[in-house]
């Protein structure tokens, strides 16, 4: 009689959390559906980190406060508004001139966080705000090109296209054009796209490598096809999120539209393929998950996730990523979240850093053994982004 009254509770219990459409697992194993906390939680992370603004300007700035952003037009909380306006407002001057920034330099990671201030100008109405864009809008009127049109990643790194690249001016370049009706960035900004799938992709694979060469002269360019070697995950996952990013921001009606559509079906198809059957996350160079030294990555999994999520949401991808997007969450929140004694979230094993040049060879070696850090923004802002996606599609 003992036995059953103390099993009594239990049975409620379990019959509470059925009728209400939970799983009584732990908070790590629950449905995707809570993305929109998980996402909270990380970003209150961030602000008990760097409570009184993000960083400088930079595009890990920017990365991270398009996360909150996101929970800004989701939630209306004010606090979100206010941490993007501080974090802007640490580099931009009343005139619009921007601290740390040298247009000189057209380096595109640059242009990465102007999308704040398109956000802002939209929220305020501050001409310093708009006067910053002009500024960033002229970088890229200027910046040098290759042959067929394609932005140098940066003047340090002539004749070259990243991957990275696309993230880091293309929504921005395509907003700016919206915004202050100037459609014909449209095309140009298609043509980025089109030029680096191009020039990256492996017609076997899919999946595209993490940079171009014009002139086919740097050490880690092929003397043929001018790519570099491996298929880094984050260089991919940059890529795709300016992808769907990019798609969102162009008129329905502009023609052109479909073309990325088709350039996101694409690469959407060799991201599922490589998708770890066992943790549902991804490996820092994809296509080698057996290789000695090999390792599932934080920062490419959220943007990955991200992208399909959204992909799929928006109508830009079949309903049968939903399932890949899910077990993307799913997997990030199991291997790379941990909770700290004050509440806190971390995001562990994200890639510090990889680029191409000046003593990075592009190889295997070279990309396994770069720093391996938690809560780097390059991570933490494509996570928050990430949770509210996987919020909105599954509600």
């Amino acid at each position: 009689m003992k036995t059953r009254q103390k099993l009594y509770p239990i049975m409620i219990l379990l019959l509470a959390c059925i009728s209400a459409g939970m799983y009584c697992t732990p908070e790590k194993k629950q449905s995707p559906s809570r993305g929109l906390q998980w996402g909270i939680r990380m970003a209150e992370s961030v602000i008990v980190r760097h409570p009184d603004n993000y960083y400088k300007w930079d595009y890990v700035t920017g990365t991270v406060l398009r996360g909150f952003e996101e929970l800004w037009l989701l939630t209306g909380e004010r606090k979100y508004y206010e941490y993007i306006k501080k974090s802007v407002d640490f580099s931009v001057n009343e005139d619009g001139s921007i601290n740390d920034y040298d247009l000189n330099d057209y380096n595109i990671d640059e242009i990465n966080e102007g999308r704040m201030l398109l956000f802002l100008y939209k929220e305020t109405g501050d001409e310093k705000y708009k006067k910053a864009a002009d500024l960033l809008y002229q970088q890229l009127i200027e910046q040098p090109r290759t042959s067929g049109g394609g932005f140098w990643h940066k003047q340090r790194y002539p004749f070259q296209m990243w991957l990275d690249g696309l993230y880091m001016g293309a929504p921005f370049y395509a907003e700016y054009g919206k915004l202050f009706n100037n459609p014909e960035i449209y095309d140009d900004v298609v043509l980025q796209f089109e030029l680096s799938e191009t020039h990256t992709r492996n017609a076997w694979s899919g999946l595209l490598y993490h940079g171009w060469d014009e002139k086919k002269t740097q050490d880690w360019a092929d003397s043929k096809t001018g790519q570099s070697s491996e298929f880094w995950a984050r260089g991919m996952g940059w890529y795709a999120m300016a992808l769907v990013d990019v798609i969102e921001i162009m008129p329905k009606e502009y023609q052109q539209r479909k073309e990325l559509m088709d350039i996101l079906a694409r690469l959407a198809k060799a991201i599922k393929k490589t998708q770890d059957k066992d943790s549902g996350v991804w490996w820092q160079i994809m296509n080698k998950p057996e290789q000695a030294g090999n390792y599932l990555e934080a920062s490419a999994s959220c943007m990955f996730t991200y992208a399909l999520a959204k992909g799929v949401r928006k109508g830009y991808l079949d309903e049968s990523y939903h399932r890949i997007a899910d077990r993307g969450y799913k997997g990030i929140i199991d291997q790379f979240v941990s909770e700290n004694s004050d509440g806190t979230l971390n995001l562990n094993q994200i890639c510090r850093s990889a680029g191409l040049g000046y003593g990075r060879d592009g190889s295997y070696s070279y990309y396994i053994n770069e720093d391996i850090v938690s809560n780097d923004g390059k991570g933490v802002g494509p996570f928050i982004t990430a949770s509210v996606e996987i919020h909105k599609l599954n509600n």
